[in-house]
């Protein structure tokens, strides 16, 4: 078994990572899952009061809300797979990070996918995600953000490094080489 957790800044490549798995027959579990249910559980818009009903399960349950409503469902999914891995989507913060690595030990693997700004903000522009809110200084705003919660922190405390820079084709052959689907070392392992 093992679990294999991705952080990294908008537009980094954490969705391509997950894509990646789900092709090699690899669960992803995305933490925002969680949120978006607790804002249908209340009634409310999950495009709206995301960030909102985030805040208030980590006033309510704890700063690890989010993580231990997911441990679960890793090992649901961990469970329902013939895969040996899921990966799991979303961590911001170092008390999201100590739960998983205190629920799974040394089966779990944090990976950090890094980006320039500027990369990051092309390949949001290019995928038209939010386009009228995705001005540079609203990715700006939104870094700043991930990081007010910890994610600084949660980069630095990586098992394995990705700088995705290069081609889409590389990219993705060294997220198959972490997830263990291709041979040879990843280079910038730790």
């Amino acid at each position: 078994m093992r679990v294999i957790g991705t952080v990294g800044l908008p537009g980094s490549g954490k969705g391509e990572a997950a894509t990646v798995a789900n092709e090699e027959g690899i669960p992803v579990v995305v933490m925002g899952d969680v949120i978006r249910e607790e804002c249908r559980e209340r009634g409310l818009d999950p495009a709206e009061d995301h960030g909102r009903i985030a805040g208030a399960l980590r006033e309510e349950e704890g700063e690890d809300a989010i993580a231990k409503r997911t441990v679960p469902r890793i090992r649901e999914a961990l469970a329902e797979s013939d895969a040996d891995a899921v990966v799991v989507d979303g961590l911001r913060s170092m008390v999201e990070l100590e739960r998983f690595r205190e629920a799974f030990g040394d089966d779990f693997t944090l990976v950090s996918i890094h980006a320039p700004f500027d990369v990051r903000a092309d390949r949001l522009a290019d995928r038209g995600r939010d386009a009228a809110d995705e001005s540079i200084e609203a990715l700006r705003e939104r870094d700043e953000r991930e990081l007010d919660l910890g994610m600084g922190e949660v980069l630095e405390a990586a098992d394995v490094e990705i700088d995705n820079v290069g081609s889409l084709a590389a990219f993705r052959e060294r997220i198959r080489k972490v997830l263990g689907v291709s041979e040879g070392a990843v280079e910038g392992d730790r």
